[in-house]
């Protein structure tokens, strides 16, 4: 068999009514994306989301809940993607910190302004994440073993 789902992690990062998102390029576009990627081998997927959120963002952040496993199929390449979302709270930015070369920036942004740019959305989970969020569907982190 030689279909293999590739395994990601996000994190929901929420302070004030904003969220944040990292601006990154890809393919020629810049656009938006929760702090996000791949699970690395021998690593949680706790620890992966910690990691992709410090690295992308500069920000520690807490998990506070598994928001939900998404399946994606990505209609540029086809590639299918298994997202394990979490949702977080922010504890310590260091600015300083250089970030992934292939961030741009980070932003925070409320729901609505998220929605009115869907040309810039990494995918269409970037507003589901948030949207799932808002509706409060949560489950908790004990429900991941490793």
């Amino acid at each position: 068999m030689d279909w293999q789902p590739h395994i990601t992690v996000a994190t929901v990062i929420e302070d004030q009514s904003h969220f944040l998102f990292v601006e990154e390029l890809k393919a020629g576009r810049l656009v938006l994306n929760q702090p996000a990627g791949h699970l690395e081998a021998n690593e949680s997927l706790r620890d992966a989301a910690l990691r992709e959120t410090l690295e992308e963002t500069g920000w520690d952040v807490e998990l506070t809940a598994l928001l939900g496993i998404y399946l994606y199929t990505a209609p540029s390449n086809g590639v299918t993607y298994q997202r394990v979302c979490f949702s977080a709270r922010p504890l310590n930015h260091n600015p300083e910190r250089e970030l992934d070369s292939d961030i741009t920036g980070i932003t925070w942004l409320t729901r609505d302004e998220l929605a009115a740019q869907p040309e810039r959305w990494r995918s269409e989970l970037v507003l589901r994440c948030v949207d799932d969020y808002l509706a409060g569907i949560s489950g908790p982190l004990e429900l991941l073993r490793d």
